[in-house]
């Protein structure tokens, strides 16, 4: 017995870290490391008065969650990817409405995976994740604003960015006008080509050149100060969140591998209430990266599971698992975190389950 258990223990540590070495190995490299530069560089060196005019609790709601809610079209990001960027935001003064639509809609509506989607498991539901990825996201902005929205300043005393003295150069200067929206937009094009599947010997050679662009321009275009609060707040938002995604990456390998196979099919077949809420809390649970949930997703409905429970997992899966839900309560407070974990589960529920009973 004690044999057994002590075998069983060590299957279990090798399966986390098994995991880790694969999160690591496939991910970090070209799509968290970008994510934390990108979500560094909104933190130090964005205009705050330009993210409240888009995204603050201010700002014109239509433009706000119209921005938050469509804004990951482009970005090939995961449910952990997506934390640094939406970090950056929040601390810079975005509304935790639009913050939050941000945060789910990012992983969800990226336009690989809805493609993907629709060519791998059909237009109807390659089309129902799109539409209700975008209406999710601005109905749950909406209910965290309308819940919490009053408690903004206390949260934001909590998440101080890092001390820096920023000697600007001179914005009125045509070579300098343009700097930080260039800066961003080189930095998203290394995010989502490190994140497209392609063929390395054109992958490669262009992650190279965009890289030393990026890193010619900016200290060509910022003063060391600058710099230096760039790094201290990619450097921070590494410290705050890389643990505790390894340790959710780990634990939850474990309890997925403790969670029978055939346990899990027997609860997704058909369009019940049950099966859906098995789907959608699951998938929750998992991680996903990039992409990774619709191979999953079509393995489960070739062995019986129904579309409802199907969009369900592909709602929730993209946009939380245990690594992310770690972070989420860190950066949000348990509070906020569990009702924004909650309202994704919820909606994701109600929308596979709406679907099922179309189809």
């Amino acid at each position: 017995m004690i044999e057994s258990l002590s075998s069983l223990g060590i299957t279990l540590i090798n399966v986390g870290i098994s995991a880790v070495f694969e999160y690591i190995s496939l991910h970090v490299l070209f799509c968290l490391v970008p994510a934390f530069f990108l979500a560094g560089a909104i933190a130090a060196l964005f205009s705050k008065e330009s993210v409240l005019k888009f995204l603050g609790p201010d700002a014109n709601k239509v433009v706000s969650y119209g921005v938050a809610a469509v804004s990951g079209v482009l970005l090939a990001v995961c449910s952990c990817t997506v934390l640094p960027l939406f970090t950056g935001i929040y601390k810079r003064g975005a509304g935790i409405g639009p913050a939050t639509a941000f945060l789910f809609s990012a992983p969800a509506i990226n336009v690989l995976a809805i493609v993907y989607s629709a060519q791998k498991l059909g237009l109807d539901i390659g089309f129902a994740r799109a539409v209700c990825a975008i209406a999710l996201s601005i109905v749950i902005g909406a209910i965290m604003a309308l819940l919490y929205q009053k408690s903004m300043s206390e949260e934001k005393s909590k998440l101080k960015a890092a001390p820096f003295v920023v000697t600007p150069q001179d914005g009125g200067e045509s070579g300098y006008r343009y700097r930080t929206p260039l800066t961003f937009l080189l930095l998203v094009a290394i995010l989502v080509l490190g994140g497209w599947t392609l063929n390395w010997m054109i992958k490669g050679p262009a992650l190279a050149t965009l890289v030393l662009i990026t890193v010619y321009t900016s200290y060509k275009w910022y003063t060391k100060d600058e710099l230096k609060a760039w790094m201290n707040e990619t450097w921070f938002l590494i410290k705050k969140i890389f643990p505790l995604l390894i340790a959710g990456v780990f634990f939850g390998a474990i309890i997925i591998y403790l969670i029978p196979v055939s346990f899990i099919e027997a609860f997704l077949g058909g369009n019940g209430i049950l099966s859906v809420s098995v789907a959608s809390v699951f998938a929750a649970l998992m991680y996903f990266s990039t992409l990774t949930e619709v191979p999953i997703v079509g393995l489960l409905m070739a062995q019986g599971m129904g579309k409802g429970p199907a969009l369900a997992m592909l709602l929730s899966g993209p946009a939380l698992s245990l690594p992310s839900m770690l972070v989420i309560l860190n950066i949000m407070g348990r509070k906020k975190g569990l009702t924004y974990i909650g309202l994704v589960i919820l909606m994701a529920i109600i929308c596979g389950m709406v679907f099922g009973a179309i189809i």
